[in-house]
């Protein structure tokens, strides 16, 4: 404290140069001293010293305080001291200009400063590793500081912080700071760090800086938070604005959703505080942010309809409906309102479908275009209003519709108990303020903007004059107001109206035309020597004159194209219409209209151009200025080749839908063609059951034969053998029927195989040659063949499987058989006989069985013969499998043919109509072949139900 004393006494003693002396004494005793304790209260004085001498402490102690932090980062007060001195020395926020040496401290002398301080970019690294630092002492004037950097040298900071490991994460973690003011420096310091560099935007968004921000504006009450919301709504559109990525990350992580609860701010008339106009001032600008046009027409589409699903939309339309509202607030709201429902059908259905809170409701639309018409109304306002009413009608035929209904005669409300919105744009159109005429007819343009239909319709409107007249039309009207000599704003307004509504509208120009009035009056403009206020009316009207010879169907037998030509050649000169015609774009106030969509003027004088306008000026200046100099043999040749690509742009639509609805058949046929290879994959699972069951059955039959021989055997010791050769020659007649039976069953499926392989052939044979056939008369004879083949497959298949079920059975009664046999080979002899009657009834049972044997033998060998029959059946069927195979190939010919066909545009017809044949031929027949075999579940099921009894009876077997 002593030391101290000393130098705040000699500050005072002396001039000012002893104040230069005891700078120097303190950054000496700060660099030499070795007690912590000493150089602490050095730099605390050069602290207090900071602000008055600003500019001797920057230049002698900068070296020195950078050092400190360096070597002294474990005392956290000495730290502190060097970072207030440092940020005192850089900063411009605190000078005082009242002292003497005010003069040396210049607008730059922060901007110098930063420089020596980041010529050394690790001095910027040792200021971000002590920002994490928890003390406060460290960490709040190191965010200063650093804050202080980025204004005075922003670019070069920033690049500095994003080549720094983990530099700007670090930064991130001070919104998470529990001091309040050292978040709220925070959100200040990031505010300065994301300005205009994608790159740093790109990383705090993705650090989760949305969430946090989000957190901090809920956390302090929304619109009715104080500036640290103003802060972090700044920070938000630094991130989003014109950073795609960053928009589409907003939007796909549900922030769209957090930012509803802003604008439920009721209608109360009190508690709209500067702040709180401020806040959802900003807030309306991020929602425009989010959907400005000049975003990529994509992003901008998604956010519009998440703002729709969210109910945001829903939430600014209350807004905007509802009273006590702040005019800035309102205007700005209608803006918002505009950008989200611009170009975007639901939003723009919905926004349509708002009504007033009135009594009766009348829709938002006619509220909005009373204030647009109302010259009472703030222009700010009126502009705005005309803005939504523009965006409401972007790319919205529906709405255009709409609106021109509400001119057309059958629509009008004739009790007038209501006004519509024509009538307000009529009202708007013809009145006596030059602002409101310029604002509807410049809507009444959107109405009209590429709709050629609605062009054709406004030419239906009438209107009554005076009592007495008869009504005259819209077109003539706004003629009419053109010759009487008004305001230029009036007239700049209507000529946009009538060159809207003439171009690409021949009907309308045969209107215009029909009025002798109207030619003569537009040379007669263009013609005249006038001012430089009237040259942009001058070109107007060059312009429009133009439309009319462009867009000429030579209806008028006066007024073709060549006479009119020759008409402007005569009266004005067609090097001087040209000038004339260049009026337009060269306008000061043309180039500034045709930036942005939205009509912002400073006043209403500089209200001329519409955006809309500028874009067709821009299309129609080089078409019409070519269409002046054409001679008439030129027109005609371009109206022969104009209709020959029209019949030729018809012919290639028509074909194109044709070549896209076979395309759509074609894959239904792959998808059939997939359903038949299934369906071919379960019949040869079937086929390969079935074999398994034929060879289980010989099998069995081997068995039964053994135990038949070994039964023969031990009968001949017994004498019961008049009972058993009693049932014996009953149950082989039987079997012999059955057998027989199985055979000329056999004999038939054979001869449906022979057919169906005829067929196959006869329908390959057509196949191949159906490129060169065209009788649909074939063609279906083919589709019946397939059909009857399908049923002959169908039925072969049935036979199949009644043959299994046969054998089975067969085998059942052969066991019945045994079981018999052997119950007879247990009986017990009667008595009483002789030994010759004995003898002799053994002999005849003894030759009763031989033959009992040869007869099984005979047996045997049908059996065989009808296994072979089954493997002959599956090898037809894999035949058949391989008939498809080729049909499916030929299939893929022909959709080659149809893709090479597709570059073969002068064969297109004839090309086109052999290929619909031959795809509706393979059509029908691949549906026939891909008719799915009824009851097949059942058939696999009673095959698995047979197995099992086989199974059965050979387990009995064995156990016997």
């Amino acid at each position: 404290m002593n030391f101290l004393r000393g130098v705040m006494g000699g500050q005072s003693a002396g001039p000012q140069h002893t104040e230069a002396e005891t700078i120097q004494k303190l950054c000496d005793r700060v660099a030499s001293s070795t007690l912590l304790d000493d150089r602490r209260n050095a730099v605390r004085a050069l602290k207090s010293l900071s602000k008055k001498y600003r500019l001797e402490v920057g230049i002698q102690a900068m070296e020195h305080l950078i050092h400190v932090l360096q070597t002294d980062r474990s005392d956290s007060e000495i730290i502190g001291y060097s970072l207030d001195t440092l940020y005192n020395i850089i900063s411009n926020d605190e000078e005082e200009e009242v002292e003497e040496n005010a003069t040396r401290q210049s607008e730059d002398l922060g901007s110098q400063f930063t420089e020596i301080f980041i010529k050394q970019p690790e001095n910027v690294t040792l200021l971000l590793s002590l920002l994490e630092e928890f003390d406060f002492h460290v960490r709040w004037p190191g965010v200063k500081l650093l804050t202080s950097l980025l204004k005075q040298l922003g670019p070069q900071v920033q690049q500095i912080i994003l080549v720094s490991p983990m530099g700007v994460s670090r930064l991130m973690d001070l919104l998470a700071d529990s001091r309040e003011v050292i978040r709220n420096d925070g959100v200040l310091l990031l505010q300065a760090l994301t300005r205009s560099n994608g790159a740093i935007q790109k990383i705090v968004a993705f650090e989760n800086a949305f969430e946090r921000l989000l957190d901090i504006i809920t956390e302090e009450g929304n619109s009715d938070g104080g500036i640290v919301v103003e802060d972090c709504l700044i920070l938000l559109q630094n991130l989003l604005k014109n950073n795609n990525s960053n928009q589409n990350f907003f939007k796909e992580g549900s922030y769209i959703q957090r930012m509803k609860p802003w604008f439920e701010v009721g209608d109360e008339n009190s508690g709209w505080s500067a702040q709180k106009v401020t806040n959802l001032h900003l807030m309306l600008q991020l929602v425009r942010v989010l959907v400005s046009p000049t975003n990529p027409p994509g992003a901008t589409s998604s956010c519009q309809k998440a703002m729709f699903q969210c109910g945001l939309l829903q939430q600014l339309c209350t807004i905007l409906m509802a009273t006590g509202i702040p005019a800035d607030i309102l205007t700005e709201t209608i803006n918002t309102v505009s950008e989200v429902i611009r170009g975007c059908q639901v939003n723009q259905d919905y926004f349509a479908s708002v009504n007033a809170p009135s009594n009766p409701p009348r829709p938002a639309i006619v509220v909005l275009l009373m204030s647009m018409v109302n010259e009472r109304q703030p222009f700010v306002l009126r502009c705005a209003v005309l803005y939504c009413f523009q965006c409401f009608l972007y790319k919205n035929q529906k709405g255009q519709g709409e609106i021109v209904a509400t001119l057309l005669p059958s629509t009008i409300d004739a009790t007038g108990n209501s006004v519509s919105a024509g009538q307000l744009l009529c009202g708007g159109l013809f009145s006596t303020d030059s602002l409101s005429n310029w604002c509807a007819a410049v809507a009444l343009a959107h109405a009209l903007q590429e709709n050629a239909t609605q062009k054709e319709q406004l030419l239906r409107v009438q209107l009554a004059t005076s009592i007495g007249n008869p009504p005259v039309s819209l077109l003539q009207q706004c003629t009419n107001i053109l010759s009487q000599g008004s305001k230029i704003q009036t007239r700049v307004g209507l000529l946009m109206l009538l060159c809207t509504w003439l171009s690409n509208c021949p009907i309308a120009v045969t209107h215009f035309l029909h009025n002798s009035a109207n030619v003569p009056f537009l040379t007669g403009q263009i013609a005249e020597n006038l001012g430089e206020e009237e040259q942009l009316v001058q070109g107007l009207c060059a312009l429009l004159l133009g439309i009319s010879i462009y867009f000429n169907d030579n209806s008028l037998e006066n007024y073709v194209k060549e006479k009119l030509k020759q008409l402007i050649e005569k009266r004005i000169g067609k090097e001087n219409f040209i000038e004339k015609l260049g009026f337009i774009s060269k306008h000061e106030l043309y180039s500034r209209a045709s930036q942005k969509p939205q009509p912002n003027f400073p006043s209403p004088e500089y209200m001329i151009f519409d955006h809309e306008f500028t874009k067709l000026v821009k299309e129609l200046e080089g078409v019409i200025t070519k269409a002046i100099y054409k001679s008439s043999e030129e027109d005609k040749k371009e109206e022969e080749v104009k209709k020959t690509l029209e019949q030729h742009d018809n012919i290639v639509t028509h074909y194109k839908n044709m070549i896209r609805e076979q395309d759509l058949q074609l894959e239904d046929l792959k998808q059939q063609v997939s359903t038949l290879k299934c369906q071919n994959e379960q019949l040869q699972t079937a086929v390969t059951q079935q074999v398994s069951q034929i060879q289980q059955h010989k099998d069995q039959y081997n068995l039964l034969k053994i135990q038949l021989g070994k039964d023969n055997h031990h009968q001949g010791s017994y004498n019961d053998g008049a009972q058993m050769n009693g049932i014996q020659p009953e149950e082989i007649s039987r079997l012999r029927e059955e057998i027989e039976e199985l055979k000329s069953n056999q004999e038939l499926l054979q001869s449906q195989l022979a057919e169906k392989d005829s067929l196959i052939e006869n329908l390959k044979s057509r196949t191949s040659g159906m490129n060169e056939q065209s009788s649909a008369t074939a063609s279906a004879r083919d589709s019946e063949q397939v059909a009857e083949l399908k049923q002959e497959v169908a039925a072969l298949k049935a036979e199949l499987n009644s043959k299994s079920v046969e054998i089975t059975r067969l085998q059942t009664e052969k066991h019945d058989l045994l079981q018999k046999t052997e119950a007879l080979s247990k009986s017990v002899p009667v008595q009483g006989e002789s030994e010759n009657v004995i003898a002799a009834k053994t002999t005849d049972v003894e030759g009763r069985l031989s033959a009992l044997q040869q007869e099984t033998k005979e047996l045997k060998n049908e059996i065989k013969a009808l296994s072979e029959e089954r493997t002959a059946i599956k090898e037809q069927l894999d035949s058949s499998n391989s008939t498809i195979a080729i049909l499916q190939n030929e299939k893929d010919k022909l959709e080659s043919e149809i893709i090479d066909s597709k570059k073969e545009q002068d064969d297109l017809l004839v090309l086109l109509a052999d290929q619909d044949q031959k795809i509706l031929s393979l059509k029908s027949k691949l549906k026939d072949l891909g008719h799915p075999v009824e009851e097949e579940d059942e058939l696999e099921s009673g095959d698995q139900e047979d197995e099992d009894e086989e199974n059965e009876e050979v387990k009995d077997q064995d156990s016997i």
